[in-house]
């Protein structure tokens, strides 16, 4: 009798990784859930988290260091409640998404806010 074992939740999703198709489908779900009601932000995230294969994520980000100026250029797509991110700045009036270092990043450059 052979046993199955089901394979750990995927923590991270890489960027790049997506095809170009995903990446277009990613930045638009991303887009929307910024901008999201209460009642529309979690079905966008749900959407991402499987585009993602992140299936246990409630809460979808890519790493800050892919635009911010004299960034690493991660690519890393992760789930927000993971241990070490860092908030590198709040979200802005009538926006849902902050922008968040990856736990990679957070650890090793961090940029938290300042004030």
């Amino acid at each position: 009798m052979a046993v199955m074992t089901h394979a750990p939740a995927r923590l991270e999703a890489n960027y790049r990784t997506l095809s170009t198709d995903d990446q277009d489908r990613f930045d638009q779900l991303m887009e929307r859930a910024d901008h999201a009601g209460p009642h529309d932000y979690q079905p966008l995230m749900d959407a991402l988290a499987v585009l993602t294969g992140l299936f246990t994520a409630r809460d979808i980000a890519r790493c800050s260091c892919w635009t911010d100026t004299g960034g690493c250029g991660c690519a890393a797509i992760f789930d927000t409640a993971l241990p070490g991110v860092v908030v590198t700045a709040t979200n802005d009036p009538d926006c849902n998404l902050s922008q968040l270092q990856c736990p990679t990043c957070g650890h090793d450059h961090p940029r938290p806010i300042t004030d």
